[in-house]
């Protein structure tokens, strides 16, 4: 009986490592398109004939898709360079959008911009004892803030988008041979995936 129990949870680990991080992926893809479709499904408009509010499911996350590519024809094709710098210094007059908004545009370009911010994957020796972390380099000069032969590095945490930004010795910083992608899935996965 005892050879049995043991077989039966070694079966079960070994399921285990197999449903949870699928079902978890699923879950959160799930969860975030889900949150998105509710939020902006514009369900409170759609009434049916006894006064109900109608979702249609997938209306939200189309509703995004089409403001995402109408404002890019726009961006590209009719608002000109004055236009934009109109809406840029009317953003600057208000504090805290002015804040939010440049944070958000600028981490949204350092992925999916024509300049990508964490494409320098670097390993950064910490300390005198050889404790190295891997990081993406993101400024190769900090002259201007009077940081001359320093660098700006971002540390991402594990199992987490948030990081830290930390300003080394340009010395202490040496580029790896690897792709970014790969480097980030390796810091978010807490080390066991993403160096294949």
């Amino acid at each position: 009986m005892n050879k049995v129990a043991r077989v039966l949870f070694r079966y079960f680990v070994k399921g285990m490592l197999v449903v949870v991080p699928v079902g978890a992926a699923i879950f959160l893809m799930y969860w975030a398109v889900a949150s998105i479709d509710k939020a902006l499904n514009l369900s409170d408009f759609l009434v049916d004939k006894t006064g109900k509010h109608v979702y249609i499911p997938g209306l939200g996350i189309l509703n995004v898709v089409v403001v995402i590519m109408i404002m890019g024809v726009l961006v590209t094709n009719v608002i000109t360079e004055p236009i934009k710098a109109w809406f840029r210094r009317w953003f600057a007059r208000l504090p805290i959008f002015a804040f939010l908004y440049s944070s958000i545009k600028d981490l949204t370009e350092a992925f999916v911009g024509e300049e990508k911010k964490f494409n320098e994957p670097v390993l950064v020796e910490v300390n005198e004892f050889g404790l190295k972390k891997i990081g993406f380099l993101v400024q190769k000069d900090l002259a201007k803030i009077g940081l001359p032969g320093e660098v700006a590095v971002y540390f991402p945490y594990s199992y987490s988008f948030a990081g830290q930004v930390v300003i080394v010795a340009a010395d202490k910083v040496k580029p790896m041979d690897k792709s970014a992608a790969d480097v980030m899935k390796f810091v978010i996965s807490g080390g066991v995936s993403g160096l294949d």
